[in-house]
């Protein structure tokens, strides 16, 4: 069984930084896209940024240059570091498996539960 495990959320201040945390089992992550999407209240679900299978990063353009995304494949886990957070950056952040990078919804084959980040004023 495949399982996704985010962790890592929490209430911060604008400008601050979260990382988050993904731990895979069932999957190894270096044989999967992998990445991040968010859901903030009242809006669809999106991609944030994911790993491809070629060591490659695709990120949304509101993340570029503030959130970076890495991996530990010995530890089966990946990462989101975020700095500088914003109000907008509020969302359930979702840890998300596929075969390539789609950033679709439709198209993941996995999702974890979702870490809650939350970014005040």
């Amino acid at each position: 069984e495949v399982q996704l495990v985010e962790s890592g959320g929490g209430l911060v201040q604008a400008g601050g930084s979260l990382r988050l945390s993904c731990a895979a089992s069932g999957l190894t992550i270096d044989t999967h896209a992998i990445g991040w999407f968010r859901q903030a209240p009242g809006k669809e679900r999106e991609a944030v940024s994911c790993l491809r299978t070629d060591g490659g990063i695709s990120s949304a353009d509101f993340v570029k240059g503030r959130f970076i995304i890495s991996a530990n494949n010995a530890k089966n886990t990946m990462y989101l570091q975020m700095n500088n957070l914003k109000p907008e950056d509020t969302a359930v952040y979702y840890c998300a498996a596929e075969r390539t990078c789609t950033g679709t919804v439709e198209w993941v084959d996995y999702w974890g539960k979702g870490t809650l980040v939350t970014v005040s004023a």
